[in-house]
């Protein structure tokens, strides 16, 4: 424990301790680099001074164009040092003049010199190097004067080299403050070290739920705050902790309560709760007992529900919290019937809901019996065939032409008959049982050709042309005897309401990831707008003679809205400002 302690302080110190070093480093570069360019401005200050004095003694007595370079010597007598060495050199580069050298002209170009190249091309320039004319090492200065370089030089002996050096001084000082701070940071660690070990006892006593004192431990300092906010957050988080167990316990007996089977489990299919009701009815469902909510997983009744469950856990699937994946099942079993719901959470757990719906699922059918047997529209058609059929067994003396035309109106009533019941049949499968159609990926075009060829009869007969504007890559996820008769019925609308001379555009205009959208539209008469909203109900008809007439059963746009949306799409209608309606759908791709 002492170990750790220490070895903990010392990884304090040293974080900081190299903070202050590499601070101080770069302060003490900053510095002697400083130093060392005030040193050389001052000497290269220096020497441009004297290049400026010798330029204009030049100017003044016409040195250049008289080419009388001895009288510079003038200014090698008034240049107090006399280790200053000054060179006139031309613009190509020739010695026109060296105080050192007698005889200047001799020397060799140097216009390739490090210090004249410099002036060239920035007007000043310097450098330390050996001198091949002398045999001495010099500090050359230079400065471009238009026409020539003039180019002051200083032996660079002890005495400059002296001269440029820094000073020793700061280094000492920056040592001084070294030394504080290293006193300093060993008091601060320490003190922050004991304050460490201090809140690792308080949290060993807060992992051991252990009650603490509000003075625990913490003497009244700088810490004080943060001690007293420490010890209130965990009192707070303690308190949280017994709130949450009494809510879990409440919220336990109240799912023990519910008459429905609830379970949540985490992604790897392990419980984390499940009431008494939950086990009850998977143990009806799957005839075994078991005491067990894993159990689930193992019931083949279940398999559809667990498919799509595992599509969401997916680790490549990330499930959005604003729109949880939500499906569900109905299971009959003996007689009775289970509705099975899951929602997938975020973090990939899920909720499982199982509830009991025998007593209303079996209203609902007895219902949609008794509506089914008692509706309108089947009396109205049965009516008229035993009208025809009484008028003639009542009559057995008809002409043959009167005896015929009763035999075909009663054919033709029980055709409609037959067609409304197959309708409603259809449409009480689609909201009833819609999981009991079988979905596939189907092709569409291919589809609504085989529908248009169908109808091709009673297409050419209203002198009706259609146009079908769809990729033959559009494929859905659907039951393709629901996708038919989506079609089939929206053709049939327009076959028996749109008129003749009528021209049908089926379209795919729209695309996203999980939906096709399609337009369906004719050029015929359309309806009243007040109509439209009430256009997909069960025998709505704008008029109310139409449907008799033209044979239609009323059921087909319902059929087609219901189709939709089983397979997760939605449909609206509107009439087209040009004349004719449009309906608008959508289809899922699966």
């Amino acid at each position: 424990m002492v170990l750790k302690r220490r070895t903990y302080k010392h990884r304090i110190f040293i974080y900081f301790f190299a903070a202050f070093i590499f601070f101080m480093i770069a302060i003490l570069a900053f510095q002697f680099n400083r130093e060392k360019r005030y040193r050389t401005d001052q000497l290269e200050n220096t020497l441009d001074n004297i290049a400026g004095f010798t330029h204009r003694y030049i100017e003044h007595y016409n040195i250049i164009p008289e080419q009388n370079f001895a009288r510079l010597d003038t200014v090698k007598y008034l240049i107090p040092e006399s280790n200053i060495r000054v060179t006139v050199i031309d613009g190509k580069g020739e010695v026109l003049y060296d105080s050192f050298v007698p005889d200047a002209e001799e020397m060799e170009n140097h216009l390739m010199r490090p210090e004249v190249q410099k002036a060239l091309y920035s007007e000043t320039g310097a450098n330390i190097r050996h001198s091949a004319t002398t045999g001495q090492d010099f500090y050359y200065f230079a400065r471009f004067y238009d026409d020539y370089f003039v180019r002051c030089a200083v032996v660079y002996n002890i005495e400059v080299k002296d001269f440029l050096k820094t000073e020793r001084v700061f280094i000492f000082f920056m040592l001084a403050l070294f030394i504080m701070m290293w006193i300093l940071l060993s008091l601060v660690t320490n003190r922050l070290g004991e304050f460490i070990d201090r809140l690792r006892d308080f949290a060993v006593r807060a992992g051991n739920n252990e009650d603490i004192d509000p003075n625990f431990g913490f003497a009244d300092s700088e810490f004080g705050d943060i001690r007293r906010q420490i010890i209130q957050i965990y009192n707070r988080l303690r308190k949280t902790k017994e709130d949450l167990t009494a809510e879990k316990d409440r919220l336990f007996n109240h799912l023990n309560a519910l008459n429905e089977g609830i379970a949540f489990f985490l992604p790897n299919k392990e419980k984390i709760l499940a009431n008494s009701h939950f086990i009850q009815y998977i143990n009806l469902i799957s005839e075994r007992s078991s005491v067990s909510a894993e159990k689930l997983f193992e019931i083949e009744d279940f398999k559809p529900l667990l498919v799509q469950i595992e599509k969401y856990l997916s680790p490549n699937y990330i499930v959005n919290s604003k729109d949880l994946p939500q499906f569900s099942v109905t299971i009959s079993k003996n007689e009775k019937y289970f509705n099975v719901q899951s929602i997938v959470f975020p973090d990939k757990s899920f909720e499982v809901l199982i509830s009991d719906v025998t007593r209303p699922e079996k209203r609902r059918l007895l219902k949609q019996q008794l509506t089914s047997n008692i509706a309108h529209e089947l009396k109205t058609p049965l009516a008229s065939v035993k009208g025809y059929l009484e008028t003639i067994l009542n009559n057995k003396n008809l002409p043959k032409e009167k005896l015929t035309y009763f035999i075909e109106r009663a054919f033709i009533q029980s055709e409609r008959l037959n067609s409304l019941l197959n309708d409603i049949s259809l449409l009480n499968n689609i909201e009833d049982a819609g999981d009991l159609f079988e979905f596939k990926q189907v092709h569409l075009r291919p589809l609504i050709n085989d529908v248009i060829e169908n109808l091709e009869s009673r297409l050419d007969e209203k002198k009706m042309l259609v146009q079908l504007a769809v990729s033959e890559q559009v494929t859905v996820y659907g039951n393709d005897s629901l996708l038919s008769s989506i079609f089939q019925n929206l053709i049939e609308n327009s076959v028996n309401y749109a008129g003749e001379n009528t021209n049908i555009l089926i379209k795919q205009y729209l695309e996203d990831e999980k939906f096709y959208y399609l337009s369906y539209s004719d050029t015929g008469k359309g309806i009243a707008e007040e109509h439209l909203p009430r256009i997909f109900e069960r025998f709505y008809r704008a008029d109310e003679g139409r449907t008799r007439e033209n044979g239609g059963t009323g059921l087909g746009l319902s059929i087609v809205k219901n189709a939709v949306q089983l397979h997760k799409g939605d449909i609206s209608v509107r009439n087209k400002p040009e004349g004719g309606l449009e309906f608008l759908f959508s289809l899922a791709k699966g």
